[in-house]
């Protein structure tokens, strides 16, 4: 099976080196390793020596030097606005307030489509719209300087499962207040 070894930004690999296009959800973008098929159905192993977020038009690096494309595949998402700046800032607080995964874009929010938090931003004011679009929620600030034990942007635990299917050696325990109670969130682990 083919590897891929290497995510390199959009613009910086040579088109004539494509070799086909994956398009990916955003949980799909977010990895390490896993068994992945091009949309022409090519298989392929993504193999990174650390968990990255690929963007739509990033390049995953063959050994052979060919590059598959990178696309975002439409996911049910929704947009979030509100009435002012000021209005969508609270409900970017909350969001974030829950560790969801928000993307940021020009006078709105866009969230994986959820009910529960769809009823808790109504009821707070947003006007919801729901959709199929491409997911590329912002990184966070522990993106770049290390990911947390398990690449998804914490530098801390949750105290909830992780169904990994094998032992970690180490507690799931909080040994600071957030604040706030905690409850599942859909982090993929």
């Amino acid at each position: 099976m083919r590897r891929a070894i290497e995510v390199v930004p959009r613009g910086t690999w040579p088109l004539r080196r494509r070799t086909g296009v994956a398009t990916l959800d955003f949980d799909n973008r977010h990895r390490r390793r896993i068994a992945l098929a091009t949309d022409d159905g090519v298989a392929f192993l993504l193999d990174l020596p650390e968990a990255r977020v690929m963007n739509a038009g990033d390049g995953l690096v063959l050994e052979t030097g060919d590059v598959i494309e990178v696309a975002a595949a439409p996911e049910k998402v929704c947009d979030i606005e509100a009435e002012s700046a000021a209005a969508l800032a609270r409900l970017a607080w909350h969001l974030g307030n829950r560790h969801l995964p928000v993307e940021i874009l020009p006078g709105r929010l866009r969230i994986r489509d959820d009910h529960v938090i769809v009823a808790m931003l109504e009821g707070l004011g947003a006007r919801v719209a729901r959709l199929e679009a491409a997911f590329t929620p912002e990184q966070g600030a522990y993106a770049h300087g290390g990911e947390g034990r398990h690449g998804h942007g914490h530098g801390h635990d949750h105290g909830h499962g992780h169904g990994h299917g094998h032992g970690h050696g180490h507690a799931h325990d909080h040994d600071h207040d957030h604040g706030h109670g905690h409850h599942r969130h859909g982090h993929r682990h």
